[in-house]
């Protein structure tokens, strides 16, 4: 990082270990206060956001185990802001974005430049909204730090409730898009600027409306001021106990010891592999390939990754931005390495990614990318995995369900309404020595499922069924973990979706190990009264129908979802084990919010 230099004496090990964890306590009591803060069932109980700390270069410092899809992308966000502001923040500032055109690997070579002549170049995806808030030292006045939080916000218009439509072929139809605002100026909350981003500039496009529940949204965002505020009171903390000029130092080491950590992991691979050429491809359901050749340098320790022969451009949303790219590269070295290391920057200076122009991982400033961000974004892991050999393919997906009311009446008018999104959890794959984990999210995701009990309490639907998919995981000598089944029935009309992938092809296993099943969407629907289509007992028929992965549906008052979502791969062949032993399975544990609340309480 550019602020400090590398002393000729090295690190001390022992501050080494006592920084790293003090950094990432900050980002750990970030997400505590943002957890306590907000409101919504999206941030509060599904843990959908992510706080890290930012060195003054922008580079990602540290972060608590949060979602790995946002920490990668993240960096980009606060470069773009670095570069678009300079100077000019001051203390009291607090910067809001969401936007994928905001961003992009130009930062890293090119902060000299306009940032708006590089457009093209994506990161995230609309839903998630970055609050940015600089750290200034008390002395000097300088920028020593940056803490930003970013959350996934359950609506922000869109032409559907939820903001995740599985339909959308462009961004406009996917809610606001706000490439930068000051959200906070001076100390002082700009609620105007506010509702005019989130709520009259989308509804402006055709068939879309604005955020359908504003009051949430802003109540989420202060909440995510809050979480930075308290990063940046940390900070200052850890500044006056050791001084400035030891903190930045310490920083700088951070990211050295991951970077080399990296470069050992890449020559261990190559070493092990017996080549330094690596391949591997995978393909979306859309039959959309996604291609990856890995060329290590066993000298120094560092690798090309080259994305040469991955598809163009698709047509619907599962375009990735191209720092989600990063963040699954990021992700995949950081959960290969066995070493105690906070994420950082320092894990992608080894590495050159290669991402081709016009390609479904660097699409058009006006494509669709919504579910890129959390489906296209799994594939990218999985691919990776594969070409490093690391383990069998998990889900492949999150299986992203949105319901919702609201939108705009009969005249064109934006009325108040809710939306509800949630992503449910699949199989694991397997490895070499352990089997795959059932009913888990997987890889880049790291959310949790609501609380049925709030489910039920604050949205007009019941849940039928959630349980563990039998014979969906892989089977082999490490078998897959297995999928789960979701029932929900719908108390009332509404529009439901969902967003999905592995619903044509299967999560593949390696070794000889049998890949895991495909997912599936049934719409369990109610005939209508006036069929008179009644059976033996006369009550009203149903059908069955497979909307496919995905899909919008008006659901009528009784109608059911089933979501059967994938196994994961297996690894090595079976060699006469019994999948169902489940032998990997701990002791049953309480887990979910109230629990989680219990012992917390337990612990004063």
């Amino acid at each position: 990082m550019s602020t400090t230099k590398t002393p000729s004496n090295g690190p001390d090990p022992i501050l080494l270990t006592l920084f790293a964890n003090r950094f990432m306590s900050v980002a750990e009591a970030m997400g505590r206060s943002l957890q306590q803060t907000s409101i919504s069932t999206n941030i509060k109980e599904r843990l959908d956001f992510s706080c890290a700390l930012f060195a003054p270069d922008g580079d990602l410092v540290a972060n608590a185990p949060f979602i790995p899809i946002h920490l990668g992308s993240m960096s980009f966000a606060v470069k773009y802001q670095m570069n678009l502001y300079g100077k000019s923040l001051k203390e009291g500032d607090v910067l809001m974005t969401n936007s994928p055109h905001a961003g992009g690997s130009y930062v890293i070579f090119c902060l000299d430049q306009d940032p708006f002549m590089f457009t093209s170049l994506r990161f995230s995806h609309l839903p998630d909204i970055t609050i940015i808030t600089p750290v200034f030292d008390s002395k000097s006045k300088k920028i020593i730090f940056f803490t930003a939080s970013r959350g996934h916000h359950a609506d922000i218009g869109g032409i559907l409730p939820g903001s995740m439509p599985p339909t959308s072929v462009n961004i406009f139809e996917e809610g606001a898009e706000i490439v930068s605002f000051k959200i906070v100026n001076g100390g002082i909350f700009d609620r105007d600027g506010l509702i005019d981003y989130m709520v009259t500039k989308p509804s402006q496009y055709p068939g879309s409306s604005g955020c359908r529940n504003i009051r949430d949204v802003e109540s989420d965002l202060k909440a995510q001021i809050a979480a930075n505020h308290k990063g940046i009171q940390l900070i200052h903390a850890i500044v006056d106990d050791y001084g400035l000029e030891t903190v930045q130092e310490y920083m700088f080491h951070i990211r050295n010891n991951a970077e080399m950590s990296v470069r050992n992991l890449l020559k261990d691979v190559a070493k092990r592999a017996g080549t330094n050429l690596l391949s591997a491809i995978d393909y979306l359901d859309d039959g959309s390939p996604i291609q990856l050749k890995v060329e290590i340098d066993e000298t120094k320790g560092s690798a090309v990754l080259d994305f040469e022969g991955t598809g163009c451009e698709v047509r619907g949303n599962l375009n990735s931005p191209i720092s989600v790219v990063h963040s699954a590269v990021i992700y995949c070295m950081r959960a290969m390495l066995d070493l105690d290391i906070p994420l950082n920057a320092g894990c992608l200076v080894p590495l050159e990614i290669k991402i081709p122009q016009k390609s479904l991982l660097a699409p058009s400033r006006t494509a669709a990318v919504c579910g890129g961000n959390v489906l296209t974004s799994q594939r990218i892991v999985d691919v990776v995995l594969k070409a490093f050999h690391a383990a069998a393919a998990s889900q492949g997906c999150t299986n992203n369900l949105t319901f919702g009311a609201g939108g705009k009446d009969k005249d064109g008018n934006s009325i108040a309404g809710w939306g509800y999104y949630e992503t449910i959890a699949g199989g694991s794959g397997a490895g070499p020595g352990w089997h795959g984990t059932d009913g888990v999210h997987t890889h880049i995701t790291n959310t949790r499922i609501g609380d049925v009990e709030i489910l039920e309490r604050r949205y007009p639907v019941m849940l039928h069924e959630f349980g563990l998919r039998s014979g969906s995981g892989g089977v082999g000598k490490w078998h897959g973990g297995e999928g789960v089944v979701r029932s929900i029935e719908f108390l009332e009309p509404m529009q439901v979706s969902i967003l999905s992938e592995r619903r044509t092809r299967q999560p593949y296993g390696l070794e000889g190990g049998g890949p895991g099943a495909f997912g599936r969407n049934t719409w369990i629907k109610k005939c209508r009264q006036e069929d008179g289509d009644l059976d033996e007992k006369g009550d009203l028929r149903t059908r069955n129908i497979n909307i496919g992965g995905k899909a919008s549906v008006w659901m009528g008052k009784g109608d059911q979802l089933v979501i059967e979502t994938p196994g994961g791969g297996a690894w090595g062949a079976p060699e006469g084990t019994v999948k169902s032993s489940h032998e990997h399975i701990k002791a049953w544990e309480p887990r979910g919010s109230i629990a989680e609340r219990a012992a917390a309480q337990a612990a004063f």
